[in-house]
């Protein structure tokens, strides 16, 4: 294959390739996303148990969280690596 392809033999493909294969490569940086959205989204709804008006500010901050949160999900779930592995 090509130069630093996961089919290559080169030591650099190896560990790449093991990284992606490892389970708490994936859960420990997925779990800190998922932590990340959920204090982001804590943080926008104090602003709205306050009693203020949710602006579009706070409708951002929650948008943002729960791209964090998804994105969390995503690399943890690996559904890139599974489709591959099925062709």
């Amino acid at each position: 294959g090509a130069h630093g392809a996961p089919g290559s033999g080169s030591p650099g493909a190896r560990i790449q390739l093991r990284f992606k294969n490892c389970w708490s490569c994936r859960l420990i940086p997925g779990g800190g996303l998922i932590l990340c959205g959920a204090y982001v989204f804590n943080a926008s709804r104090r602003m709205i148990g306050k009693g203020g008006p949710p602006t579009i500010g706070t409708v951002l901050q929650i948008t943002f969280a729960t791209s964090l949160a998804a994105w969390g999900i995503v690399v943890i779930a690996d559904p890139v690596r599974k489709a591959q592995k099925k062709t």
